[in-house]
C-alpha cells in the first residue's frame, strides 16, 4: 500500500465515532462531524429547548425540540469557514476537522457534550495534572448563550481548553481569574449596557422598564445596566425577571404578568435582555392587547429575522437594538444554497433542516395533526413544492439566505479565522508546510490565541487583556417593510471612545407616526428659571421656580445659582440683570406736571405781589394787611421752591433742603394767617376791659411771626442733628427689579412728625380763632378764607399721613403733591379774592348798611336814641374812620373811637327794655 493511501486509511480510522455502551454518541448527541488533523469543537444550539427538562429525574439522554434556524446558521458558518481554510491551504499539510454538538440551549446538555469532546480513547480519565492531556478537540467554538458559556468555561478551566465565542457577551466572562480559557470576538456586555444607557440619554429617555432573564447573562447585564443608567441619570420604573427556560410551565404565565406590568407602566421605553423565543412570546401578548412601546433589544435578538417576520410585529411599536459588527459574504450565501455534509463526515442537522423544508407533511396541516408534526411556526417554512419532491436530502434552495440575516455570522467567521491564525503560529506553518506537532495539548493553542493579530476583509482583529474584541456596535432600527420588519443601521457606538453616533434625520417613528422623537420621561423637563425637586426617584420630580435673587440658566437644573453682585432676578428667572433705578426723573410726566405747578405758583405769587403793591391804598388791600401778605407770599414761594427739590436723583443735601424749605416757608405763611385770625378775635369778640387790655398787649404781629417761625427753626435744627433725613437705605423688594432711590425722613421719623404736627397745630389754632369770629362781616375780616384754607390744609395732611405710611414707594410725589395743593389753597383763599376786589374798583358803604347786613341793627324804640355817623376820611392819618356815639341812660362813660391802625375795642350800649346790649365801634 502506498504511503499516501496508508495515511488516509489511518485518518479515516481516527474518524470512526466512539461507541459508549452501544450508543453512537457522535450521531445521537453531537450530530455533525468531519475528520481532520486538528479537530475544532462546535458547541452551538440547533434546538431551542430540552423537552420536559423540569421533569427530568434520571440521567438519561436529553430530548431536544424546536429547531433553531438562526443558531443553525452559525454552525453552518463555522463549517463553511473550516472548509474554506482547508480548500485555501492556509495550513499546508494540515486539515481541520470539526465535531459539532447541539447544546439545545441548555447548560446541562452542553456539559455532557464537553465530556464527550475531551475524552481520549473513548474515556475521560481523572488525572492530577492535565498538562499533557491531549484530547481530540483542541478548541471549542461557542456557546451561543452566556449562561452556557459560563458553565462550560468552568469545566474547561480544568483542562485549559480554549473556549472561543462570538455571541456570549456576559461581563463576568471577562474575568480571567474565573474564566482564563474563555475568549470572544465581541465586546463585553459592560460596553453594550453603556451603549444602551448612552442611546437612552441621547434621546432623553430617562424613564424605562427592564425585563431580563434569570440566567447569568440576563442578571449580569441587568446589574451592569443599573450602574450605567445611574451614571446617565436614567431611572427604572420597573424591573421584571422571567425564567430563561421557556419550556417551564410557569414561564408563559410569568410573561403574561410582565406584559400586564408593561401595559400599566408609564414608561414608554422597555429594555429586553431576553432570548429571542421569550421576546416572541412577550410580543404576542403585546400584539393581543394592542400595546405599543419603544423596545430596546439586547444583542441576543437585536437582528432576529424570526422576530422581524412574526405576524403582527408592526403593532408592537418601535424597536432599536445594538448588534455586533456584521458583513455579508457571497461565498457563504452560495454555500447555503447548496447545503451538503462535508465529504468524509456527516451532518444530522442539515438532514433535519431539509426534512423540515422539503419533506411532505400534508397531514400536519389538517385540523387534528399527528403528534410527530413540527410546530406551526416550522410549518410556515415548509417549501410549497415539498410534496412533489422524491428525496428531500437532495434538495436545496435560497430559503436560508432570504429568511435569515446571513451577515450576522461574520464574527463567527472571525472566530474560525482567529483559530486558524493561532494554529498557523503554533504549528510553525510557512507557505509549504507546517513543522509543529499536530497532537498538541490545548493550552498551547490558548497561549497563541491570546497573542494573535490578523486581518480579515480589510479589518484588523486582536484580543485585549481580557480576551475580548473591542470594536464597535451597530445601532439598528426595525423599519416596517410591508407586514414585517427590516433592519436599518442608524448609528454606531465606539467601544474605546465610548461615543455614540446616531443619524435619525427623517426617520419615521411608529410611536408618533412622524419624525418627532417619542418621549419616555417620568416628569416633564424643568425649564430655565426652575429646578428639580426630587420626589421618590431621581427622574421623578416637581419643577420649583428659583427664588428672587437666584436663577437657573439651563434645563433640568438641580440648584439655583445666586446672582452676582450688582444684579438681581425675579422669581422664576433664567438670568440676572442689573436693577434699574427709579426716582422722580425730570423727564417724567408726573414730575413735569409738579414742576410746572410749582413754577406757575411762584409766578402767580409774583403777579399777586405786583397787584398788592399797586393797589396797596385800596380798601381791600388795607383790610388784607399788605405787609403780612407779602411775608406770606415769601413763605409760599419757599414752599413752591421746595417742591422742585423733590425732582431728580435724591442726594443727602436735597433730602434735607426740601424738608427745611417747606417747614420754614409754610410755617412763616401760617404764622401770618394766625396773626390775622388773632386780630379778628380781639376786635370782634366781647371780653372784659381787663381781659381786653391783656390780650391787646399780646397782639404784636412781628414778634408773633418771628417767635412762631423760630420755634419751627429749632425743631428743624434738632431734626437735622438727631434724626436727619438721608437716602433711604431700605433694600428693594425681592420681587422688584427697580431700585427706588428716595429720601428717608429720618430713621425714626420723629423730626419729620414734629415738624408736621407743629404746622398742623398752628393751622388748628388759627382755625379755632377764625371759627370764633365767623359771624364778623367779610368787609371787616377774612374769617371765611382763614377757616376754609386751614380746613383744607388739615384735610390734605390728614389724608397724606396714611397714604405716606402705606405707600412708601410713592412718598416723595405724595408729599410734593400735598405741598402744592395746600399752598395753592392759601393762594386761592387769601390772595386771589383780594386781587379781584382791588381790580374791581372801590366801593363806599356806610356803617349803617354794613351793620344792617350784619343783622345787628335794632328796631327803633321810643326809649332808645342812636346816632350813626357815615364813614369819613381823616385827612391827618389818611385813614378811614368809623365812629359811633350813643346816648346811654346810665352812669357809665362811653369810650370814643380812635384812628389807630390796631383795632381798639369800643363798647356801644343801648337800652333794649330791661336788657343791655353791647355794640362795637370799628376803626380801620
Amino acid at each position: 500500500m502506498p504511503p499516501r493511501s496508508f495515511f488516509w486509511a489511518l485518518l479515516m480510522l481516527s474518524g470512526v465515532p466512539a461507541r459508549v455502551q452501544g450508543c453512537d454518541f457522535d450521531r445521537a448527541t453531537c450530530g455533525a462531524r468531519a475528520p481532520g488533523d486538528v479537530v475544532i469543537g462546535i458547541m452551538l444550539p440547533c434546538h431551542r429547548k430540552v423537552k420536559a427538562l423540569q421533569e427530568r429525574i434520571r440521567p438519561e439522554n436529553f430530548d431536544c425540540s424546536d429547531f433553531d434556524f438562526e443558531s443553525f446558521l452559525k454552525t453552518l458558518a463555522v463549517i463553511h469557514e473550516i472548509e474554506a481554510i482547508n480548500a485555501a491551504g492556509f495550513l499546508p499539510g494540515v486539515r481541520l476537522g470539526y465535531l459539532m454538538c447541539d447544546t439545545c440551549s441548555t447548560a446541562s446538555k452542553a456539559l455532557q457534550n464537553v465530556g464527550h469532546m475531551l475524552q481520549v480513547n473513548g474515556s475521560l480519565n481523572v488525572m492530577c495534572d492535565y498538562t499533557e492531556h491531549r484530547p481530540r478537540v483542541k478548541i471549542v467554538l461557542g456557546a451561543l448563550y452566556s449562561e452556557v458559556s459560563i458553565a462550560v468555561a468552568k469545566l474547561l478551566n480544568v483542562y485549559m481548553v480554549p473556549l472561543l465565542s462570538s455571541t456570549s457577551s456576559a461581563e463576568d466572562l471577562s474575568n480571567k481569574l474565573r474564566y482564563p480559557v474563555f475568549m470572544r470576538t465581541i465586546p463585553s456586555d459592560k460596553h453594550q449596557t453603556k451603549a444602551v444607557a448612552e442611546i437612552l440619554h441621547h434621546f432623553d429617555w430617562n424613564w424605562v422598564g427592564v425585563v431580563y432573564g434569570d440566567d447569568r447573562y440576563g442578571s449580569a447585564a441587568y446589574q451592569s445596566f443599573l450602574e450605567d443608567a445611574e451614571e446617565k441619570h436614567v431611572c427604572l420604573d420597573f424591573q421584571e425577571v422571567v425564567s430563561h427556560y421557556l419550556d417551564n410551565g410557569l414561564s408563559r404565565q410569568r410573561i403574561k404578568e410582565v406584559a400586564e406590568k408593561i401595559r400599566s407602566s408609564s414608561a414608554q421605553v422597555v429594555l429586553l435582555i431576553l432570548k429571542a423565543e421569550l421576546v416572541e412570546v412577550l410580543f404576542q401578548e403585546m400584539i393581543r392587547s394592542n400595546t405599543r412601546r419603544i423596545w430596546i433589544a439586547s444583542d441576543v435578538w437585536s437582528k432576529s429575522k424570526t422576530l422581524a417576520q412574526m405576524e403582527g410585529i408592526n403593532q408592537v411599536g418601535d424597536i432599536l437594538g445594538f448588534t455586533f459588527f456584521t458583513k455579508k459574504s457571497e461565498s457563504f450565501d452560495g454555500y447555503l444554497q447548496n447545503l451538503t455534509a462535508t465529504p468524509g463526515g456527516y451532518n444530522r442537522f442539515i438532514e433535519e433542516y431539509k426534512n423540515l423544508r422539503f419533506n411532505c407533511s400534508a397531514e400536519c396541516f389538517s385540523s387534528n395533526p399527528p403528534s410527530y408534526c413540527p410546530s406551526p411556526k416550522h410549518l410556515t417554512m415548509k417549501s410549497a413544492n415539498a410534496c412533489n419532491i422524491l428525496n428531500p436530502q437532495e434538495q436545496n434552495d435560497d430559503y436560508l439566505v432570504k429568511a435569515l440575516d446571513t451577515s450576522k455570522v461574520f464574527l463567527t467567521k472571525v472566530a474560525v479565522w482567529a483559530t486558524a491564525n493561532a494554529l498557523k503560529k503554533l504549528l510553525k506553518c510557512d507557505n509549504s508546510s507546517c513543522s509543529g506537532e499536530i497532537n498538541f495539548p490545548p493550552w498551547k493553542l490558548l497561549q497563541e490565541l491570546k497573542k494573535v493579530r490578523f486581518e480579515l476583509d480589510n479589518h484588523n482583529f486582536s484580543f485585549d487583556s481580557n480576551g475580548d474584541f473591542e470594536g464597535f456596535y451597530d445601532l439598528v432600527m426595525w423599519k416596517p417593510d410591508g407586514r414585517h420588519r427590516r433592519f436599518k443601521t442608524i448609528g454606531k457606538y465606539h467601544v474605546v471612545e465610548k461615543q455614540i453616533e446616531v443619524d435619525v434625520e427623517n426617520v419615521m417613528w411608529n410611536s408618533t407616526g412622524n419624525t418627532t422623537t417619542p418621549q419616555s420621561i417620568c416628569s416633564k423637563p424643568c425649564a430655565p428659571g426652575s429646578v428639580k425637586k426630587i420626589l421618590n426617584v431621581y427622574c421623578c420630580y416637581n419643577c420649583t421656580l428659583c427664588e428672587a435673587g437666584t436663577f437657573s440658566d439651563g434645563w433640568d437644573q438641580h440648584t439655583c445659582k445666586a446672582c452676582p453682585n450688582g444684579s438681581w432676578s425675579l422669581k422664576g428667572w433664567a438670568q440676572c440683570m442689573p436693577r434699574s433705578e427709579t426716582f422722580l426723573r425730570w423727564r417724567g410726566t408726573h414730575p413735569i406736571i409738579m414742576m410746572a405747578a410749582a413754577v406757575f405758583g411762584i409766578l402767580l405769587l409774583f403777579v399777586i405781589l405786583i397787584i398788592f403793591l399797586v393797589y396797596r391804598d385800596s380798601l381791600p388791600m388795607k383790610r388784607a394787611e399788605v405787609r403780612l401778605s407779602c411775608v406770606m407770599m415769601a413763605g409760599l414761594s419757599v414752599s413752591f421752591a421746595s417742591v422742585i427739590c423733590f425732582m431728580g436723583k435724591p442726594s443727602v443735601h436735597l433730602c434735607r433742603a426740601r424738608q427745611m424749605m417747606y417747614a420754614m416757608g409754610f410755617t412763616l405763611c401760617v404764622s401770618c394767617i394766625l396773626v390775622k385770625a388773632y386780630r379778628i378775635f380781639l376786635a370782634f369778640l366781647p371780653f372784659g376791659q381787663m381781659t381786653s387790655r391783656r390780650l391787646n398787649k399780646l397782639y404784636k404781629p412781628t414778634v408773633i411771626v418771628v417767635v412762631i417761625t423760630a420755634i419751627q427753626g429749632i425743631i428743624c435744627i434738632l431734626w437735622l442733628i438727631l434724626d436727619s433725613p438721608d437716602i433711604d437705605p431700605t433694600p428693594p423688594s425681592p420681587q422688584s427689579m427697580v431700585r427706588l432711590i428716595q429720601c428717608n425722613e429720618g430713621p425714626k421719623y420723629i423730626g419729620f412728625g414734629a415738624m408736621l404736627v407743629y404746622i398742623a397745630l398752628l393751622a388748628f389754632v388759627g382755625f379755632l380763632l377764625a371759627i370764633k369770629g365767623r359771624k364778623v362781616p367779610q368787609e371787616f375780616s377774612e374769617t371765611g378764607y382763614i377757616i376754609f384754607s386751614m380746613l383744607m390744609y388739615l384735610f390734605i395732611w390728614v389724608c397724606f399721613i396714611p397714604i405716606y405710611i402705606n405707600n412708601n414707594e410713592h412718598a416723595s410725589p405724595v408729599q410734593a403733591s400735598a405741598i402744592l395743593v395746600s399752598t395753592y389753597g392759601i393762594i386761592f383763599c387769601h390772595f386771589l379774592p383780594k386781587c379781584y376786589e382791588a381790580l374791581r374798583g372801590p366801593k363806599t358803604e356806610t356803617l349803617e348798611r354794613i351793620l344792617r347786613r350784619w343783622d345787628v341793627m335794632p328796631a327803633q324804640k321810643p326809649d332808645a336814641v342812636v346816632h350813626v355817623e357815615t364813614i369819613t376820611p381823616s385827612v391827618k392819618t389818611n385813614r378811614f374812620s368809623v365812629s359811633s356815639t350813643t346816648s346811654i341812660i346810665t352812669n357809665e362813660d362811653t369810650p370814643v373811637g380812635s384812628d389807630e391802625v390796631i383795632i381798639e375795642k369800643m363798647h356801644v350800649y343801648r337800652k333794649l327794655g330791661t336788657k343791655m346790649r353791647r355794640r362795637r365801634s370799628i376803626s380801620i
